[in-house]
């Protein structure tokens, strides 16, 4: 008996398998092994795109350590015999009286006003636009969708002509006061306030008691918390890498910002009598990367977040 009883448990569950699981199996594994192969070609081009990513940093990166004649008579991807890296960033902040520290100080100012201010305004636009109804929304609605559809180049002469009327150019007002503006900001506050602030919360505030103020600064601004970091993240790489703004607004190298002064250390070696000093340029790129690298990994935590806000529906 006691025999039998353990045989038919084997009987029954590795007994042979019935033709519609042998169907089945035979089904599912070609899927599963295209799946497979997709996999494997989705991490293949996933390693392209970040080899492709890296190679300039590390460009940067090899070469910042070299002096003027190793970048010149070495291999590109690959360090010299000679590391100078230390020597390249003292030179980069005392070259020409230190102008290089100069040309960062502004920066750090247009950014901290220009992309400050436009994070601040997109935040209470997209706020008022997403919670507020009143006459004229939908036109302010077309009036955002097509500015985010022109190119900032578009605009530049036409303000230019603006600024000189009112004698703005050659003065930081010139850089920062265009930077206020961020139509694609105030886009994405617009929808990522939509979703993130129910508005039943902001009834209940008024029903306690609470202004409009206060119900937007304690209850509705810490809701906008990871839609507020991604707006500033992109305006602060826009102004920090802004290029042609300054370059037809300023003509004061003491105004200029990073991306105008190192250009006009890299044409240096074109003019009569210029130094070439490829080396320090190429260091000063590197110094100019460290903030914005810092800054995305500071606050990539709340930029993940603000992706993913409004995924999943409760």
């Amino acid at each position: 008996m006691s025999v039998q009883t353990a045989a038919q448990p084997r009987s029954v569950g590795t007994g042979t398998s019935s033709p519609a699981k042998l169907r089945t199996t035979r089904l599912r594994t070609p899927r599963t092994a295209r799946r497979s192969r997709r996999s494997v070609a989705l991490t293949l081009l996933m390693g392209l795109v970040l080899l492709y990513s890296l190679a300039p940093l590390f460009w940067l990166l090899v070469n910042a350590t070299k002096t003027q004649d190793g970048l010149l008579n070495s291999f590109g991807l690959w360090f010299a015999g000679d590391f100078a890296l230390w020597d390249n960033i003292a030179r980069t902040a005392t070259y020409d009286g230190g102008i290089f520290l100069r040309w960062f100080a502004n920066t750090v100012l247009y950014v901290v006003l220009g992309a400050g201010g436009a994070t601040f305004l997109a935040v209470l636009g997209g706020y008022a636009l997403a919670k507020f109804d009143f006459p004229g929304r939908k036109a302010v609605f077309a009036v955002v969708i097509g500015a985010v559809a022109v190119p900032g180049t578009a605009l530049a002469v036409p303000t230019f002509l603006m600024f000189s009327q009112v004698g703005l150019t050659n003065t930081p007002w010139a850089v920062i006061i265009p930077s206020l503006i961020s139509p694609f900001g105030l886009y994405l506050m617009w929808t990522f306030a939509s979703e993130a602030i129910p508005t039943e919360i902001m009834e209940s505030a008024r029903i306690d008691g609470a202004s409009e103020a206060r119900t937007f600064f304690q209850v509705c601004l810490p809701l906008l918390t990871p839609g507020i970091v991604t707006v500033l993240l992109f305006t602060m790489v826009a102004t920090w890498n802004n290029y042609f703004l300054p370059l037809i607004m300023l003509k004061n190298p003491d105004w200029y910002p990073l991306t105008l002064g190192l250009n006009a250390w890299n044409a240096q070696a074109g003019t009569a009598g210029g130094e070439a000093i490829f080396n320090l340029v190429i260091t000063g790129s590197l110094l100019t990367i460290l903030p914005l690298i810092a800054a995305f990994l500071l606050l990539q935590r709340y930029w993940q977040s603000g992706l993913s806000a409004g995924s999943v529906k409760e």
